[in-house]
């Protein structure tokens, strides 16, 4: 499978990196631009124009309004009500249920996509299982997750977490007086670069694997190579196969 048309330059990881800055603050700057790139990015493996897409985790909107202003059939899944409902009511084609048992056909989609949802969910491979059955032979299945080891794997408890995810958690409620949004071993769960690696290699159904940072120049990629070094010296990785 031949990557094309996405320039993952340092000028581009400079400007994700500064928006990721106004998350929590400003979430229409962070995550307008974060749908726009991966569409982009999702593109660069083959034509999303016309196809039928599925988002595993498609929160708020965001993605939705991407992936259809590039001409995608979009359909939009959510575990939380909450999130589907960020931005006031959900638009058509979200749907609510479980990445780890998808209320959707075998091969139901062309492209199955899924970004910074798979720390989030108790059984990731199984999510990622699910989302190759619905895939189409030929189709697409691109996966975006937060690495545990890497500077963000504990989300708002970071840097803690690398002394652990429990006493990350309890440190930041007697911090705060409160729960993190992303509560470890209930809605944060340790996922790594090497899990992820060996799910693409070893899967039976997926052909053209690529594995590579999501968010680093190119010159960087050769990082995701490197057992060790990859789960500490990256902070999101990037999974890409076509369904046999």
């Amino acid at each position: 499978m031949t990557e094309h048309r996405f320039r993952h330059t340092l000028g581009r990881s400079w400007r994700l990196f500064r928006a990721f800055g106004h998350e929590q603050s400003d979430p229409d700057r962070f995550y307008g631009p974060l749908a726009q790139d991966s569409v982009h990015q999702v593109e660069a493996f083959g034509p999303i124009e016309g196809a039928m897409l599925l988002d595993v985790g498609g929160g708020p909107g965001y993605f939705a309004d991407a992936f259809r202003a590039a001409g995608a059939r979009y359909v939009g899944l959510d575990a939380d009500h909450a999130e589907l409902t960020g931005r006031g009511h959900p638009g058509a084609s979200m749907v609510i249920g479980s990445g780890m048992d998808l209320p959707f056909a075998d091969g139901a989609f062309d492209v199955s996509y899924s970004s910074n949802v798979l720390e989030h969910v108790v059984e990731p491979w199984t999510m990622a299982d699910e989302m190759v059955r619905v895939t189409r032979p030929g189709g697409l299945v691109v996966i975006a997750y937060t690495l545990w080891w890497g500077p963000w794997g504990g989300h708002e408890t970071a840097p803690w977490h690398l002394l652990g995810g429990r006493y990350a958690r309890r440190r930041y409620v007697r911090k705060h007086g409160h729960e993190p949004k992303n509560k470890f071993g209930e809605s944060l769960f340790a996922v790594t670069a090497g899990s992820g690696v060996r799910w693409l290699r070893t899967h039976p159904d997926l052909v053209d694997v690529r594995a590579f940072p999501r968010y680093l120049p190119r010159w960087m990629h050769w990082l995701v190579r490197v057992p060790g070094l990859r789960e500490l010296g990256l902070w999101n990785v990037v999974l890409v196969g076509r369904r046999r």
